[in-house]
């Protein structure tokens, strides 16, 4: 492709006053001016057929100046900050238009030069309405890291093909850096909003993003490695648009907007958004070492409207209205210590400070016990189990961070037919370090081990207030409902194995792959969980 610039080179003297003090003269560093300002402007996709690009309406704005220390480029009503000197600006107007672009170089002090060039751009490109309607919605969508998915987050080589190729974050590998709690919202007025901590209210959060790049529009954090964990960042609302250069549908944000890890760049390629409430976004970053993933989910996917069981026979329950022991024709126990698999701290008893029914509720409590925890997992294997079907929990989680409450069901083979061949269905799961957000999932060979078909929704008074976990289980589908509302249907396909029995486990764990680290003042919390029903 042969790129046509435009140059124009401007020099500014720059005249200085210090004025001393009798006792004390002000100190300055050498104050110079940059001097040499050079502009480039590539219009993507030029050449002899199409001198005013492909119709994306990109161009690379490139500036160099001698004793330059930042760069700002200001065009079509925006202003872009570029330390590097580069920017991929985008121009939108439909059809040929001639734009002003004005560059800052700034200098030591603050002392700048300033030079202007112009710059035809051709704009042609209409997404399509499905894309929009995805990606937007009715422009609330609130999207997320697909954090429980291996490879959500992850890099490979500059113009790869495959999804984090050379590095794939594993499930919640990344818990605590900035990241998981960061949401962002494609509004439908072209605005696009990165809430940077989804739970504070007063709009400050932290981030996540590349050493050396990220400093760019934060200070602090804690270095670790080649990247800068926990960097203080606002809320912010920046510009979006959608774009395809070359072909390729791309995600353009505006000024300094990012997705989920700053790398410094602002230009994401939909590498595929072919899988139902998921998109897989791809950038370079700004030093051109390699390209970035990031598997995104939508959280607010619901039914659209009352959710009509097909089930409405109860078959089983249990009340909890007798004090004592869990009643033994319904409950038996996972006893022990070991990890459970996924690096847990409690050791499960049968001991009622661990497990109890008192004044109508379950409560299972995980305690500290010295520089370890007790807890307790209870089970209906071999006394109930069941093949399709509407299943309730009524329940009330606790707080403290560390605590992973867990509302489920395992296939009743698994000894012979082993995880996760006998399939898991996670009604309600919720991680230690984000106590205002409840997890479905199911597990099977497909996605499994370590990862699962899984969805979240926020639930700010999940430890305060009782909430309905339902999971409505057929042999077409299997949807998981919170308060009688959906937010995760998967297909239940022949291939499955989700078209067999299945027995509950309700138990609190302490710790591990999704409880993180446990609050080091401790002592106990509970799970009370007012009824199990099954309705067929």
């Amino acid at each position: 492709m042969k790129n046509i610039k435009y140059t124009l080179i401007s020099c500014l003297a720059v005249l200085f006053v210090v004025l001393g003090c009798e006792e004390e003269d002000a100190v300055f560093g050498d104050v110079i001016a940059p001097s040499n300002l050079v502009v480039t402007a590539d219009v993507v996709g030029q050449d002899a057929s199409n001198p005013n690009g492909d119709g994306s309406g990109v161009v690379t704005l490139s500036a160099s100046a001698d004793n330059a220390i930042s760069y700002k480029f200001i065009y079509n009503g925006t202003e872009s900050s570029a330390p590097s000197g580069t920017v991929d600006a985008l121009f939108t107007n439909l059809g040929v238009n001639t734009y002003v672009v004005n560059v800052i170089a700034y200098g030591t002090g603050g002392v700048s030069t300033t030079t202007s060039i112009t710059v035809d751009v051709l704009a042609t490109y209409t997404p399509p309405q499905e894309l929009v309607d995805k990606l937007i919605g009715d422009g609330t969508k609130v999207w997320r890291l697909k954090s429980e998915t291996p490879g959500h987050f992850g890099l490979g080589p500059v113009g790869g093909g495959v999804v984090s190729e050379w590095y794939g974050a594993g499930p919640q590998e990344k818990v605590g850096v900035g990241m998981y709690d960061d949401r962002f919202i494609f509004g439908n007025d072209g605005t696009f909003t990165h809430i940077t901590n989804i739970n504070n209210e007063d709009a400050s959060g932290t981030i996540f993003g590349r050493g050396g790049l990220v400093s760019e529009i934060g200070q602090g954090g804690t270095p670790n490695g080649d990247d800068v964990e926990n960097v203080p960042y606002n809320d912010y609302t920046e510009s979006f648009v959608i774009i395809a250069p070359g072909g390729v549908e791309t995600i353009n944000l505006g000024g300094l907007g990012f997705i989920s890890y700053y790398t410094g760049s602002h230009s994401y390629e939909i590498f595929d958004r072919s899988v139902p409430n998921e998109i897989i976004l791809k950038t370079t970053d700004a030093n051109n070492d390699f390209d970035w993933w990031f598997i995104l989910t939508s959280e607010d996917e619901s039914s659209g409207g009352e959710f009509n069981s097909v089930f409405n026979d109860l078959v089983w329950s249990d009340e909890f209205d007798v004090d004592g022991a869990p009643d033994a024709a319904n409950w038996t126990y996972d006893l022990g210590a070991g990890g459970w698999g996924n690096q847990e701290s409690q050791t499960y008893t049968s001991n009622e400070e661990n497990v109890i029914v008192e004044d109508g509720f379950l409560k299972i409590t995980a305690k500290a016990n010295g520089n370890s925890y007790t807890s307790a997992r209870i089970k209906s294997e071999g006394l109930y189990d069941f093949t399709y079907g509407r299943a309730e929990i009524r329940a009330k989680l606790p707080s403290t961070v560390g605590t992973w409450p867990a509302i489920w069901m395992l296939g009743s083979d698994y000894q012979t037919n082993t995880w996760p061949a006998c399939g898991e269905i996670d009604i309600m799961e919720q991680k230690g370090q984000d106590k205002n957000t409840v997890l479905s999932t199911v597990h099977h060979p497909a996605v499994s081990p370590g990862a699962g078909d899984s969805a979240s929704t926020q639930l700010t008074t999940s430890t305060t207030e009782f909430h309905l976990y339902s999971v409505e289980w057929t042999a077409q589908s299997i949807t998981f409902l919170v308060d009688n509302e959906v937010f995760h249907t998967i297909e239940n396909s022949a291939n499955l194995p989700f078209h067999s029995d299945f027995f509950f486990i309700l138990n609190v764990a302490m710790g591990g792959t999704l409880g993180g680290t446990i609050d080091p003042n401790f002592t106990e919390d509970s799970m009370e969980v007012d009824y199990v029903r099954v309705y067929q």
